[in-house]
């Protein structure tokens, strides 16, 4: 029998316990209400995560339009020491790799809570086109990256994602834009959020139906995979050939109401490599190679993509600088800010920089500028290759054709930039007589070529890509490189967070080198 004491004890314990008991089932009540943040997000729509990925990059003034020579920076030191003078710093290598961990992982998620049984199947295609697009241009730049463990830390807790083979992550891109291209329905959903032909959209592509939308975009997949046909021209003509017909007979683009572009405002939406070109003006200039393209076909583009400012370090003060063509001088590749300051033979310094054109920071490179990913004009260049080779029906005659309406078409959305007027009708009839640019058959695949590096002053990667592939332009002599420059190299960051996956992607492409190349990219 209890005493006294053990009883008080027992009830003390009970009583206890009953509290202990009515307090957790108190709090269970509310655990989810107080651990709950009110102003958190706990659901998004899938279409704006796809809207946010349409903003994908584009190439970056010292990284690929440095290489192909657009533009370079003659100054040899620190961060300024990039490839101009075959130094592979990784601030230049890196800005593509960012689409893998933002654009990627969004479009990934966005396709999970979708789900494969969707009833918008139009939004899920158009994701799955846009995400071939941003692989593409990873694999141009990198060669094997991650691609079928790529996005899933969230989804799969994969943290460490491994490198997918080059050539199989392009197989597996031709079956996406087929398979995407096939599902777009004309009578299923309108994707508002659509930043390239929904509602918000620029006028001159935008769209109202399901219809127009879908053919749009049926022709932005078309154009892509004829891209990507085109890449195996020197690998695998026969493949590429066969691509490029699937393509063509698809429907491409026709039009530049068919542009896959965004209108930046230059306020809410910045062009941030832009911006740091105006920050950094006086590192930044023209190349004499593509200022002397300008000169040598009296380019009515000229006036809207150089310029000779006064003083190089202050390009933003100046708001009418000289566009006068004749009066323009790209820098020479491969000679330091040194031996030009030294003067003759070079032209010596101007204010707080050197005496060269500069890209002009109020219209091409201005921070409010249009984005294109996707032009009729590419892939009017790229038809006329394709025709000239006998890929497509028409000959000698389309090809002049489709370069012709591929030149005229890129000088016509020069009125979209800020701070530009029309280039005329009769600037254009001029410009395609010049002797140096009027059609040559003997010559077609340099004119072709050159002017898809001219076009692609707007979009680095591409140009990047297609001189590989096309072996145009011919680049300037540089005495720093004995080897071109065939890639870009793996973000340092790689070599420590995914080092076992990083070690053996390296191996597989000869090496984690500028001089590697990707598969497409045979000698």
């Amino acid at each position: 029998m209890l005493n006294s004491k053990d009883m008080r004890n027992v009830i003390r314990s009970i009583f206890i316990l009953l509290c202990s008991s009515a307090l957790l089932t108190a709090c269970d009540k509310n655990f989810a209400k107080i651990n709950t943040n009110p102003y958190a997000t706990t659901d998004i729509d899938p279409a704006l995560l796809f809207a946010g990925a349409q903003r994908t990059h584009i190439g970056t003034w010292q990284g690929e339009h440095t290489i192909v020579q657009h533009f370079l920076s003659p100054y040899n030191t620190g961060a300024t020491k990039g490839f101009n003078f075959n130094e592979d710093v990784d601030a230049n290598s890196t800005p593509k790799w960012g689409e893998y961990t933002s654009s990627i992982k969004n479009m990934y998620q966005a396709l999970v809570l979708l789900g494969p049984d969707t009833d918008r199947k139009n939004l899920r295609s158009m994701i799955r086109i846009w995400m071939a697009q941003v692989f593409m241009g990873l694999v141009d730049n990198y060669g094997d990256v991650p691609y079928s463990e790529a996005g899933r830390a969230v989804t799969d807790a994969i943290f460490f994602p491994k490198y997918d083979d080059d050539a199989a992550i392009y197989e597996d891109l031709y079956k996406e834009l087929k398979e995407a291209v096939a599902d777009l329905n004309p009578s299923g959903d309108f994707v508002s959020a659509d930043l390239f032909y929904g509602t918000n959209a620029q006028p001159s592509t935008r769209t109202a139906s399901a219809a127009d939308q879908v053919a749009k975009w049926k022709k932005l997949g078309n154009s892509l995979l004829l891209r990507l046909g085109m890449r195996y021209s020197k690998v695998n003509p026969t493949k590429a050939a066969s691509i490029v017909a699937e393509a063509f007979n698809g429907g491409v683009m026709t039009s530049n109401a068919d542009n896959a572009h965004v209108k930046l405002d230059g306020q809410s939406f910045i062009h941030g490599d832009n911006a740091a070109l105006r920050n950094f003006s006086h590192f930044n200039y023209a190349a004499e190679l593509f200022v002397d393209q300008l000169k040598n076909t009296g380019d009515p583009r000229a006036k809207f993509l150089v310029a000779a400012f006064t003083d190089p370090g202050s390009l933003t003060n100046e708001v009418n600088p000289d566009t006068t063509l004749a009066n323009q001088f790209g820098a020479p590749a491969g000679i330091t800010s040194d031996e030009i300051a030294a003067g003759a033979p070079y032209r010596g310094t101007r204010g707080t920089g050197l005496n060269y054109s500069q890209i002009n920071v109020h219209t091409i490179a201005s921070t409010a500028v249009p984005v294109f990913w996707v032009t009729y004009s590419q892939t009017a260049l790229l038809l006329a290759e394709a025709a000239w080779r006998g890929w497509i029906p028409g000959g000698d005659a389309a090809a002049q054709d489709y370069y012709e309406k591929a030149i005229a078409a890129d000088m016509e959305i020069y009125s979209l930039y800020p701070n530009t007027y029309p280039i005329t009708n009769s600037e254009i009839a001029a410009y395609l007589a010049h002797p140096n640019v009027a059609w040559n058959s003997a010559d077609a695949l340099r004119l072709i070529n050159t002017q898809y590096w001219v076009v692609n002053i707007k979009n680095g990667t591409e140009a990047f890509a297609n001189y590989r592939r096309s072996g145009y332009p011919v680049l300037q002599p540089n005495p720093y490189i004995t080897q071109p420059i065939r890639r870009l190299s793996y973000p340092d960051v790689e070599g420590l967070n995914n080092n076992a996956n990083y070690v053996a992607a390296s191996a597989a492409i000869g090496g984690d080198l500028l001089t590697s190349r990707v598969f497409w990219d045979i000698p």
